[in-house]
């Protein structure tokens, strides 16, 4: 199962579910159904969000990328996971375990960006309600979403570079797919690339934006507790709800899988997270905005109707 160590790597093996044949068809139709719902769900949202006027703000704009991003996050994956899932030892080429690697750093790196500046959204839209379209305005919004993207490619582009090339011959994946961490542990030491790698995907997409968020939901609350009506004040609280919930979500599964010790061992349970990461929490982003969010369900209903007459 390994090459030689003479030999260069030109593919590898994806173990996935093959020491457990039992769980593997359950564990195959459970994607099936997760993805088809993420497809559905995420492009509804983006849909309801174009057709919809009163959509039309700020907090749904960042919304809807979010819903796009989580769109092509599980797309990277799950279509060639299902593809070779039930092999018994399917394999990738070389440049294609690398291509979609370096494509779910950029997808998962931007969605870290991209909900601090939905929590900076939240923030401006309590504590200056009077000027908050004015602040956020079409222009700043596609700016910050531009930057957004633009940086995390960046943040992803560079250390992929930084990799070393020399596996030791090594080439079987204990994963499903091209995980960073999985792949990270075929290199034949802890070289100066790989801890800057490491740096790049612990500190600047995790620590430094999960730490902007807290600030920004801690300036939230400080707010919130000035406005004299209760009413109002869970009114206020209500908006944010739904954002926090994926923020937990994400960061908690991401932090888990990104900050936790490694090591070169066999961890069947860091790749149940990894899935968990990376396939379930796009599905469920669309139920929590629309469950929770009164705009959005007033928008489907609208668009129920409309598709009845």
């Amino acid at each position: 199962m390994e090459l030689d160590q003479t030999n260069e790597v030109t593919e590898f093996i994806l173990v996935g579910l093959s020491n457990h044949p039992k769980s593997q068809i359950a564990f195959y139709c459970t994607m099936v159904a997760v993805y088809l719902i993420t497809l559905v769900g995420n492009s509804l949202i983006i849909v309801m969000v174009r057709v919809d006027g009163q959509l039309h703000t700020p907090m749904y704009f960042f919304l809807s990328n979010l819903s796009f991003l989580d769109i092509c996050y599980s797309s990277n994956s799950v279509p060639f996971l299902l593809f070779n899932g039930l092999r018994d030892y399917p394999t990738i080429s070389y440049n294609s375990c690398y291509a979609q690697m370096t494509i779910a750093l950029f997808l998962g790196m931007t969605e870290c960006l991209l909900l601090a500046v939905m929590a900076y959204d939240r923030f401006i839209a309590i504590s200056n309600p009077l000027r908050y379209t004015i602040i956020m305005n079409n222009r700043v919004c596609i700016q910050l979403a531009t930057v957004t993207w633009a940086s995390a490619f960046l943040l992803a582009i560079i250390p992929i570079i930084a990799i070393p090339a020399h596996f030791c011959g090594h080439n079987v994946i204990n994963h499903f797919t091209c995980e960073v961490q999985a792949l990270l542990k075929l290199t034949c030491s802890d070289s100066p690339a790989r801890l800057i790698l490491g740096l790049v995907i612990g500190i600047f997409t995790l620590p430094l934006p999960f730490t902007f968020i807290l600030i920004s939901y801690t300036r939230i609350v400080v707010a919130v507790l000035r406005i004299h009506s209760a009413e109002a004040r869970l009114k206020a609280f209500s908006t944010c709800g739904s954002h926090l919930t994926v923020v937990t979500i994400f960061y908690a599964a991401a932090i888990y899988m990104y900050l936790k010790p490694q090591s070169r061992e066999s961890q069947d349970h860091g790749k149940v997270i990894s899935a968990f990461y990376g396939i379930v929490t796009p599905m469920l982003n669309p139920f929590i905005y629309t469950l929770r969010n009164k705009d959005v369900k007033n928008a489907l209903r609208k668009m129920m109707r409309k598709k009845e007459s």
